[in-house]
């Protein structure tokens, strides 16, 4: 069986939950749960990869997520798992265990969460507009309605 993941981007995309610069509240409460698991001991950790939000979860374009490749780099237990299982060969491994980010990324998945839960019930306008473009990407993806009774609110400069 070929390998089904590519190697991380560039660069993590406008989205990704482990940027500095990514608005508050872009993805569900769970998925910014799933970082935090990345900062354990590698055993302890996830054995599945962390794939880039950006594509269906089943899509041939389907890629390792930068933010997460450049925020845990090498001790990812779930890429060891991958290259092993032949999910990933050996040059995306390397790919993503030695990627170097062009972006300020989160020191941790745990505070790349904290960030992105801090407007979880009230995303700014920011926010939204990338939510939008996700839901207008992915096919995949189950989407609740917007909270009833959200206040109108000023994105911070």
């Amino acid at each position: 069986m070929p390998p089904t993941m590519r190697p991380p981007a560039p660069r993590p995309c406008d989205s990704c939950p482990y940027r500095r610069d990514v608005p508050s509240g872009v993805w569900a409460p769970e998925e910014y749960d799933r970082l935090r698991r990345y900062d354990a001991p590698t055993p302890d950790q996830p054995s599945g990869l962390f794939q880039c939000h950006q594509a269906d979860a089943d899509s041939t374009t389907r890629r390792i997520c930068a933010g997460w490749a450049g925020c845990h780099g090498g001790h990812l237990l779930g890429l060891r798992v991958a290259l092993v299982a032949g999910r990933i060969d050996e040059a995306t491994f390397a790919a993503a265990a030695e990627y170097q980010t062009p972006v300020a990324l989160f020191a941790s998945g745990s505070e790349a969460a904290d960030h992105g839960q801090a407007d979880i019930h009230w995303p700014g306008g920011e926010a939204s507009r990338l939510i939008g473009k996700i839901t207008r990407t992915r096919s995949d993806l189950r989407t609740d309605p917007p909270p009833e009774g959200q206040p109108e609110r000023e994105e911070s400069k």
